[in-house]
């Protein structure tokens, strides 16, 4: 049977909901938007325009749960790669989005460059583990302007084919994006049905929906631009002091936030998204690495499981900034905790310190880390043909089952985890190898992916279109 972590029982779940709908009801929302403000009104939202407080009553919080679509499909351009909700596969996110480039082999920590989001880009569209993009380090492409904007949407759908989560920073983006969206995928009734593009929102803890990023969403309506939302409260600082308090708070930013995008448009896909983490008490940062994490994770997983909500998985950070001990084993136990709640996407790979420095070799440890946690989701097989007691008896006493049929059988089907990095001999065969370290192995494969690795092209056609849109846009500056 498949391994499950449960860190909620039932009545914990539903007291966390409840407790949800009494501060929704009571004590509200600050919604600076008042675009958001107009449609939660119209929904049935009790809204104060002095204090922009705006208070849910139940009855649009279970209309909204259930007009949210609880299967949908996020899709990619590369064919086979379209990601259903809701269907018992889970892939990985890269995380984003760091500032810092660390090269272990020089022992150099630099601020970003162009070159090294194209090439972390282009590692993560090769790795299958991966499903869904993240911009994993700032761009340094200046984006001031029209131009700017497109060079960054062109050279992200050229060199990531699989499903794309990014956003807008303001509303007057909104048709620029659209236009790009149509050259590439097709019109806006092939967008709607298809859902190329996720959209990511971060409410403000504690209990504040944003203007600028909520107005750039709402821009966009007609499209059915699938939405997963993200408050981020730091436990003891922009969150409460304990675990339970914070799935509490973590779920009242979502579930206002379902309410407003189902005012504003019924049915747009949802995703359930928090990304709870802990304060350092000594420093008041952000401490990555702290256990805590992978158990809220698991429980952030649990409360979408409830409401039947596709989910995005958090967990598997670290406090150091290089690869190493520390950060093998904070990343990993705080990664298996919420995989094995299971969600649709978890978030995770590549960056350290907090999520600030990204290391292009630790990208390949967690993805073998994310192989390793699937591989105990789906626990022990109790399959009938799993029961070898004949061929325990057939073998008898002092035997071997190394040439039988059924441990053939095993190895095939994926009885065993067979992991793709480090080493695993004999120390005769590690001596003789050099004593390879494994960041070693790991930079060579980083270094012949970026160079060997052919991203799906967008097309000449479509090459030509953005030409044409991008000399459009030379006579005009985004808002900022």
């Amino acid at each position: 049977m498949q391994t499950l972590v449960q860190v909620l029982s039932e009545d914990e779940i539903t007291r966390v909901h409840e407790s949800t709908l009494k501060v929704l009801a009571d004590t509200g929302i600050r919604v600076e938007t008042a675009l958001g403000r107009k449609y939660l009104a119209e929904a049935g939202a009790k809204v104060d325009e002095n204090t922009k407080i705006v208070r849910f009553p139940r009855r649009l919080v279970e209309k909204s749960l259930k007009q949210a679509p609880k299967d949908f499909t996020l899709g990619a351009r590369r064919p086979g790669w379209d990601l259903k909700m809701n269907s018992g596969n889970c892939v990985l996110c890269a995380d984003g989005e760091g500032i810092t480039f660390y090269d272990w082999k020089t022992g150099e920590f630099r601020p970003s460059t162009f070159d090294d989001w194209l090439h972390i880009t282009r590692l993560i569209d090769s790795i299958d583990e991966v499903g869904v993009y993240w911009s994993m380090v700032e761009r340094g492409m200046g984006e001031t302007s029209h131009p700017d904007f497109l060079k960054y949407w062109r050279h992200l759908f050229g060199n990531f084919s699989k499903h794309v989560q990014d956003g807008i920073s303001h509303k007057d983006q909104a048709p620029w994006l659209v236009e790009v969206l149509q050259v590439i995928f097709g019109e806006k009734e092939t967008i709607r049905d298809t859902h190329p593009l996720s959209f990511l929102l971060c409410p403000q803890s504690p209990l504040v929906i944003d203007e600028q990023y909520t107005d750039a969403y709402l821009a966009l309506q007609g499209y059915h631009i699938p939405l997963a939302v993200m408050p981020m409260p730091l436990m003891g600082g922009t969150g409460p002091g304990n675990m339970i308090s914070m799935v509490i708070l973590g779920n009242c930013e979502i579930l206002a936030m379902l309410c407003l995008i189902q005012a504003a448009e019924p049915g747009t896909p949802f995703l359930y998204a928090p990304a709870l983490a802990i304060m350092n008490p000594r420093s008041g940062l952000l401490a990555s690495g702290a256990v805590e994490n992978g158990l809220l994770g698991a429980a952030a997983v649990q409360m979408a499981r409830y409401y039947r909500l596709p989910v995005m998985g958090t967990g598997g950070g670290t406090d150091h900034f290089i690869p190493g001990i520390q950060a093998a084993y904070e990343r990993a136990i705080n990664a298996l905790l919420p995989i094995l709640t299971w969600p649709d996407i978890f978030i995770g790979p590549g960056l350290l310190g907090g999520s600030m420095v990204l290391c292009p070799e630790q990208v390949l440890i967690d993805a073998e880390i994310f192989r390793m946690s699937k591989h105990t989701y789906r626990g022990i097989s109790t399959n009938d043909e799993k029961w070898l007691d004949e061929v325990i008896s057939k073998v008898g006493p002092a035997g071997h089952f190394m040439a039988d049929k059924s441990t053939r059988d095993s190895l095939r089907n994926g009885e065993w985890h067979i992991s793709r990095i480090g080493m695993h001999g004999t120390l005769q065969d590690w001596e003789a190898a050099g004593k390879p370290a494994l960041l070693d192995e790991l930079r060579e494969q980083v270094q012949q992916i970026i160079k060997n690795h052919d991203p799906l092209p967008l097309g000449e056609d479509v090459e030509k279109e953005l030409d044409r849109i991008e000399k459009r846009m030379q006579e005009e500056t985004i808002p900022r």
